[in-house]
C-alpha cells in the first residue's frame, strides 16, 4: 500500500489523466451492458471510489508537507462520504432491480450511515460547516497553529489579533498567499540570520522544532458547550442549521418510504427543513454584522457553500410530484410551441 501511495504522489498528473480517460470510457459501457444498469453503475462507482482514494493520498501528502501532520483527525471522513455517495447509486439500482419498491429501505440505510459519518465529522472538526456535504475538507488556508486555536466552528475568539487574523480582518486578504508566505519567509530568514552559524545554529533550530511540535499535535478540540457559551443563541442556531442540513436527505427518504414518491408530504417537508436550516445560517451571519458581541466569521469557502445550498433549491423543480405535475407539463408546452 505504501508503494502505491508513493507512486500516486509522484505521478499525480499521470493518475489524473488515467482517471479522466477511464471516466470517458464509461460512456461506452451501456452498449455492452444493455440488459442491466448494474454493470455500468458498478464500474462508475468503483472508478469514483478509486478517484477519491487517489485524491486523499495526494491531499494527505500536501497537508503533511505544509503542517507536519495529517490534520486534526487521522480518520478520512470525507473519503468515506465520497465512497458512500458513489455506492448509493449502485445500491439504488441493485435494490430496484431485485426488490422493487422496497429499495427505499436500502436507500434509507445508506442515508443513515452518511448522516452518522457527517455528524461525526461535524463534531470532530470543531463544528465547522461541512463543504459539499463533507466531501471537501473545511481547512482554512489562512490559519496556522495559533490562529486555528482562535477559531471555533467558524467563530473567531475575542482578542485574536495576531498577524494572520489582523491581515485578514483589516485588509480582506489571505495572509498565507504567495505574498504572505514570501514575507513570512523573509521574516524567518532575518531572525535566523542573527543566530549563531554552524552546528550551534542547527541545534537551536532543532530545539525550536522540538518545542513547537507538541502544541501542534495537542490541539484542543472545541466542544458544543464551548461554542454555545461563547456565542450564545448564535452558536446554537448555527449548530442547529447544520444539523438540519445534514439530516435533511435522511428525513426525505424516510417519508418517501412511508408515503410514497408521489406524495406531497416528503416534498414539502424536505423543502421546509432546507429552508429552516438555511434560514438559521443566514440569520446568524447577518446578526454578526451588527457590531454586537463577537463577529461570526465565515471563510470564503463557507460563504460559497451557503450560496451552493441555496442554488440546490432549484432541484425541487425536478423532484416528484412537482416534476410530473408542473415541470414536465411546462416543458412539453414550451417544446411543442
Amino acid at each position: 500500500m505504501e508503494a502505491y501511495k508513493t507512486w500516486v504522489r509522484r505521478n499525480k498528473d499521470y493518475v489524473h489523466s488515467l482517471e479522466s480517460l477511464a471516466n470517458g470510457l464509461t460512456w461506452l459501457l451501456p452498449e455492452r451492458f444493455s440488459i442491466s444498469e448494474i454493470g455500468p453503475e458498478a464500474v462508475t462507482a468503483i472508478l469514483g471510489i478509486l478517484t477519491a482514494i487517489n485524491e486523499h493520498i495526494i491531499d494527505t501528502a500536501s497537508n503533511k508537507r505544509h503542517t507536519g501532520s495529517a490534520g486534526p483527525s487521522s480518520f478520512p471522513y470525507w473519503l468515506c462520504i465520497s465512497a458512500l455517495k458513489d455506492l448509493e447509486t449502485l445500491v439504488e439500482v441493485v435494490a430496484e432491480q431485485y426488490y422493487g419498491d422496497k429499495k427505499w429501505n436500502f436507500i434509507a440505510v445508506t442515508e443513515a450511515i452518511k448522516v452518522i459519518v457527517r455528524l461525526a465529522l461535524f463534531r470532530n472538526s470543531g463544528y465547522k460547516m461541512l463543504l459539499h456535504g463533507g466531501e471537501t475538507p473545511n481547512v482554512e488556508k489562512d490559519s496556522d497553529d495559533t490562529s486555528s486555536q482562535q477559531t471555533i466552528g467558524g467563530f473567531r475568539k475575542p482578542g485574536s489579533h495576531n498577524s494572520a487574523g489582523w491581515l485578514e480582518k483589516n485588509h480582506g486578504q489571505n495572509p498565507w498567499n504567495s505574498e504572505g508566505r514570501a514575507l513570512s519567509a523573509l521574516s524567518r530568514f532575518g531572525e535566523s540570520a542573527r543566530m549563531v552559524s554552524g552546528a550551534v545554529w542547527m541545534q537551536r533550530i532543532q530545539q525550536q522544532h522540538a518545542i513547537m511540535e507538541p502544541p501542534t499535535s495537542i490541539v484542543k478540540r472545541p466542544t458544543l458547550s464551548m461554542l454555545v457559551s461563547e456565542k450564545g443563541i448564535s452558536g446554537a442556531l448555527f449548530v442547529l442549521g447544520e444539523f438540519l442540513c445534514i439530516t435533511r436527505p435522511l428525513i426525505y427518504v424516510l417519508f418517501i418510504r412511508k408515503y410514497g414518491i408521489r406524495s406531497w408530504i416528503p416534498w414539502f417537508l424536505s423543502l421546509a427543513v432546507d429552508s429552516i436550516g438555511i434560514g438559521f445560517l443566514s440569520h446568524v451571519v447577518k446578526s454578526g454584522k451588527g457590531g454586537r458581541e463577537q463577529q461570526f466569521h465565515l471563510s470564503a469557502s463557507e460563504k460559497d457553500e451557503v450560496k451552493r445550498r441555496k442554488l440546490l433549491w432549484a432541484l425541487y423543480l425536478m423532484r416528484e410530484p412537482f416534476f410530473s405535475k408542473y415541470t414536465r407539463l411546462s416543458t412539453n408546452k414550451f417544446v411543442t410551441k
